[in-house]
This record gives structure tokens, sequence and C-alpha cells, in this order.
């Protein structure tokens, strides 16, 4: 029998953290794991495999040095705050740049943010998730549902503002869930959600339950200021629920240009207006349900996999 290769998955996040860098690193091991024997790890510790997949160019920075004196083939993946921030300055996450043999991002906006010397060792493979029966919507008011740990590279305050906004209005809900990552965001979730009873802060959930919350809210709110490419937004467009995000690359590289559910980063009246009008015009709404479903296709696991085998086995055959 013909040995499968080994593949070290590093990533600073594990189990604990909930968070999309574990969720894609659990993914992939999961999606890989017939061809190629696969580890995780919060760095690598010098232990042998045949190549090294390393999530964030800037928290793995060092494990990405190391692995690469060895000459075996090594793969960055690029997160948001890679991308978006760390890049662009921080001279440990440009040296994993340079070291990589490819650098994985997960949507089609991202190669944009790269050095153009740096794309044409760029891959895009988008995350995948598991298709969802769309479930039954309450009919009598709309949930709104915002899903990200209370961090500022999220943007909670901005549903805190929406339903402020909203206090009083009976006709719709609001549902958060995230970690208090930031106390002081904790804190506010927390008195916002006493002092108004259609605003409920959820504290972080275990995945199968922010899946199933996702499937019976009528719209998922996306406001971060900066992404790689969302898990939240792959669920709701696989589970039969409509988007309204924040017009940054990141959310745009995962809905598409044409998308007509996007409002400015930090604009609570461009946000309230959108909900508004989805809750006015059914045809709105269901238009925008209609462009997520579109690119549900591009989040199947076996569209993963197949990038995931193509890379991987392309790198291990390099000389």
């Amino acid at each position: 029998m013909l040995r499968k290769p080994s593949i070290l998955i590093v990533t600073p996040a594990l189990a604990a953290a909930r968070n999309g860098n574990w969720q894609t690193a659990r993914r992939w091991a999961k999606l890989l794991d017939a061809q190629f024997n696969v580890r995780l790890a919060p760095a690598w510790d010098g232990s042998p495999a045949d190549l090294l997949i390393a999530l964030h160019a800037r928290r793995s920075a060092a494990s990405i040095a190391a692995w690469a004196a060895t000459g075996r083939p090594l793969a960055v993946v690029l997160t948001g705050t890679d991308l978006y921030r760390d890049i662009a300055d921080d001279a440990a996450a440009q040296r994993s740049l340079a070291l990589a043999d490819c650098l994985v991002v997960l949507q089609d906006m991202a190669p944009l943010a790269l050095p153009p010397a740096l794309r044409g060792k760029t891959v895009v493979c988008y995350q995948s998730t598991t298709a969802r029966q769309p479930q039954a919507k309450a009919g009598r008011y709309l949930r709104l549902l915002a899903v990200g740990h209370l961090r500022g590279e999220k943007a909670p305050e901005v549903f805190f503002a929406l339903a402020r906004r909203f206090a009083g209005d009976h006709g719709l809900r609001f549902d958060h869930i995230g970690g208090a990552l930031d106390p002081d965001l904790g804190a506010e979730a927390a008195a916002l959600a006493a002092e108004q009873p259609d605003y409920r802060w959820l504290g972080s959930l275990p995945h199968e339950a922010v899946r199933r919350r996702i499937a019976r809210a009528h719209l998922l709110v996306h406001p971060s200021i900066m992404e790689g490419g969302a898990h939240v937004i792959m669920e709701a467009a696989c589970s039969g629920t409509a988007v309204l995000a924040s017009h940054v690359d990141g959310n745009v590289g995962m809905l598409g240009a044409a998308y007509a559910g996007y409002f400015p980063p930090g604009d609570v009246d461009a946000l309230a207006a959108l909900v508004r009008r989805c809750r006015s015009d059914p045809a709105f709404l269901a238009g925008l349900l209609a462009q997520c479903e579109a690119r549900a296709p591009l989040f199947s696991p076996e569209r993963e996999r197949a990038t995931l085998v193509q890379l991987l086995h392309s790198l291990l055959e390099q000389p």
C-alpha cells in the first residue's frame, strides 16, 4: 500500500476559540483525510511532515520561518487581518508571504490586496459548508441575526446601533451570537439586552446551534470592517437566509459585486434603510435570497476538496 502524504495544519486558534480559523482547519482535515494523513497543531514543533499548511501569516510567522528552512512545501492561508492590515506594515507577515510556495485566499477579491508580484502563486479556495433545507421563518416579525465574536474587526457596535434605532418596534427581533473577546463590547451587549427586550445577546454557541439559528433568521447582518471570507455568509447562503453585509472586499468576494444587500461600513442609516426595505418589500428580500442561493454552489464541499487536493498534489510534486 502506498504511504499517504502527511500534512500538518498549523492554526493559532484551536477548538476552544470557536472562530473561523479553527473551523477552516478542522474542515480541511476532514476533507483531506481520505488521501492524506492530516494533523492539527497550534505551531510546528519540529515533528516530521511532508507539507505544512499555516493559517495566518503573522500569528504563524515563527512556524512558517522554521518550516521554510527545511525546504519542504509550504502553503500559507491568509486571513482577513493578514490581507487588510498586517501585510501592509508587519515585517513577520511580509516575510511569511515571501517564504510561502503558495498563498491561499478564501474569496475572489483577496488577490487584489496582495502585491502584484505575489498574485501568481495565489490560489482562491472558497470555504464550504453543507446545504440545509430552508426553515420556515416567523411571519409576525423579521428576525435579524449577527454572528461573530465581539471584537473591533466585526464591528458589533453597528448591530447595537441598529437595534437601538428600532427600539420599541416589535416587528423586528435582534439576535447576537459571539463571545466577548473585547470586554467593553461585551458589557455594551449585556447592557443593551437588559434595556431592550427585542435584542438578545446569546454569547458563544456551539457551531450546530449557530447554524440552526442562521437557518431560522430572515436576515444575517454582517457589518464587519475586515474579512478574509466569512463562514457565516456561506452558511446563510446555503441555508435559505439572505444577507445584509458591509461593502468590504472580504464580503464582496463572497457575495459578488452585483449583490444588492451591501451598505457602507459603519453606516447605520444605510443599513436601517435596507432593513426597512426588506420588511416593506417582500420582492426585494426574495431577490436578495435568490442572489445568495446563486452563489451557494461556490461553497460546496466537493469544490473545496477538489481545489485543496489539486493544490497539495502540485506542491508535493514540485522539485
